[in-house]
């Protein structure tokens, strides 16, 4: 049956769909970033990004298309994590200035607003580049714009428009060269088709439902006593083990299979979901057994995103947190005034003329960024990039007439650019620090007699003249820049790309700070991670001054996970 026009309630179910779809295959869009660290961060950002907006959409409960699109784009845009992020919510920016004022959405209305959806993307990358996220967004625009004179039957339109977005995703590979070598497509392209088939399946009825559980607390239980609690007790859960996983179906699975599987959940316990989506099946249940249920489950195929959490633990911490939150509620009515004074005159204080905000993760590299003027620090970096949120935050903690923001990651920059760009009682600038020695390159050269835009330009500029090594370990088989890797192996990431691999940490990083060191070398800085001991670094240390003698050398306690070793040289 064709379908001609799409209302703001089927549009709504399409997006909280596309936002449960990119969820369900955020592991798989991370496994195909090019270098095999364990950050698995483009999958992981754009569900973040997409969920901050569906968790809004999802609460409107009288949805028109101008609430749904404002809820879509302020969600996405504040939520933002990462450059697929970023991108991703100013394509839905563009994508909702364009629907917002009408009452359903016809073909024609879609085509323009693909087109400004990716007009609005490409405007905010200040240097785009071809074979990612944005080349597929573009293509379907393109296709979009073709196909709107041809047919008014959106479904059919979608279907067209999405077969033509993988076969740009396919040619990916053939514009970047490191995909090709990598034997991947771009991840963020994978991400956006995933956006766009879970919407298509919304408008069909058939997409994997936004099922987010509300707890809502009963008017005045705070203020009962902690004995007022025994109806809450561990004792009275009865199956203490809540189960997810999702069934990848390889064999016979028919609706009549379905009840019995259900049937067989039942019989062991309760809080039932059983979500089947042709060879895809999520399942929740509530059971003492938690290996019975996934035991039947691998008798139609193999599972993944599979979860089981003790609910009579959980029980008893949430008991915990309720204990404190009443003995801080019953506090003296002194003690809470004389701490809500200490903020008020914090906002009192007259306004600095500039302050420092730096992205970084591990206490030793806080403590360094503290120790070199940073006013604030937002915890994250590779494993977790920050949101455009937590940028505003931070923006409004720090009292100051300029900010400078050190993101200290390639792909928190973007992040920290929108957040700039929402921002009107404050001067911000963002130096494009892409690793963690760059941002405190920058910060250790501020000037405080010159002008914002002048300490920009020479921030900049000082933290170009430094090269950073990363040592890490390999999560999977690549090839990158003509260099074999195995699972397990230990690699040295250089500003370009891959510099060393090997087996023996000490050995990996040894190579890559030759790759870096040149005659005009003075500096060698090193960072130990939390995985490294104080001795192991020392014994680096003793080898660097011992093989580059012409070179002083230096090493801190960055305490950051996933990094051996962060190198850098000045």
């Amino acid at each position: 049956m064709a379908v001609k026009s799409a209302d703001a309630s089927l549009f709504q179910t399409a997006v909280l769909a596309a936002a449960k779809n990119l969820e369900a295959k955020k592991e798989w869009i991370n496994e195909l970033n090019v270098f095999p660290v364990p950050d698995g961060d483009t999958g992981t950002n754009m569900t973040m990004t997409i969920m901050a907006a569906a968790k809004e959409v999802a609460a409107i409960e009288k949805p028109t298309m101008g609430a749904i699109a404002k809820a879509l784009s302020s969600g996405s845009l504040r939520g933002a994590r990462g450059n697929s992020g970023v991108i991703l919510s100013q394509l839905f920016r563009g994508f909702t200035k364009e629907i917002s004022t009408t009452d359903v959405i016809t073909v024609t209305i879609l085509a323009n607003a693909f087109t400004r959806a990716t007009e609005t993307a490409y405007k905010a990358v200040m240097k785009p580049k071809e074979g990612t996220i944005l080349t597929v967004a573009r293509g379907m625009a393109e296709k979009a714009a073709e196909l709107a004179t041809q047919t008014d039957d959106i479904v059919k339109f979608l279907q067209q428009v999405i077969e033509h977005g993988d076969y740009v995703l396919s040619q990916t590979p053939e514009m970047l060269p490191v995909l090709k070598q990598a034997g991947v497509v771009d991840s963020g392209g994978q991400g956006l088709m995933e956006v766009m088939k879970g919407g298509l399946d919304g408008l069909l009825g058939r997409g994997i439902p936004f099922d987010s559980i509300v707890v809502q607390e009963t008017p005045g239980t705070r203020t009962k006593s902690a004995a007022g609690q025994e109806g809450l007790e561990t004792a009275d859960i009865k199956f203490g083990y809540c189960t997810e996983f999702i069934i990848n179906v390889e064999k016979s699975y028919d609706s009549e299979e379905e009840h019995r599987f259900k049937g067989f959940l039942e019989s062991i316990g309760d809080s039932i979901v059983v979500v089947s989506d042709e060879d895809v099946v999520k399942v929740h249940v509530h059971t003492n057994n938690p290996g019975l249920a996934i035991e039947r489950a691998l008798t139609y195929g193999s599972l993944s995103k599979m979860k089981i959490d003790n609910m009579r633990e959980e029980h008893n911490e949430r008991l915990i947190h309720n204990e404190s939150a009443m003995s801080l509620a019953s506090r003296p009515e002194e003690s809470k005034k004389e701490e809500l004074k200490g903020e008020e005159s914090k906002k009192e204080e007259p306004r600095k003329p500039y302050g420092f905000i730096a992205v970084s993760i591990g206490e030793g590299l806080g403590e360094i960024f503290k120790g070199i003027g940073a006013d604030y620090l937002i915890e994250g970096g590779q494993t977790m990039n920050p949101s455009t949120e937590d940028m505003l935050n931070a923006i409004e903690k720090v009292n100051a007439d300029v900010i400078y923001i050190l993101p200290n990651n390639k792909n928190i920059i973007l992040a920290a650019e929108q957040a700039k760009s929402l921002v009107e009682d404050k001067q911000v600038f963002v130096i494009p620090s892409k690793t963690v020695p760059q941002g405190i390159a920058a910060l250790i050269n501020f000037l405080p007699d010159v002008s914002p835009e002048e300490n920009t330009k020479s921030m900049t500029e000082e933290m170009g003249r430094i090269r950073t090594g990363q040592i890490t370990y390999a999560i999977r088989n690549t090839s990158i820049d003509g260099m074999e890797i195995k699972e397990g192996n230990i690699m040295g990431i250089g500003d370009s790309g891959m510099l060393a691999v090997g087996q023996d940490i000490t050995e990996t990083a040894m190579e890559t700070l030759r790759h870096m060191v040149d005659e005009e070398s003075e500096l060698i800085s090193i960072y130990y991670g939390a995985d490294v001991s104080e001795e192991d670094a020392g014994a680096l240390l003793s080898k660097i001054q011992e093989e580059f003698p012409g070179c002083e050398a230096e090493l801190n306690n960055g305490g950051q996970p996933i990094y051996y070793y962060l190198l850098s040289v000045e």
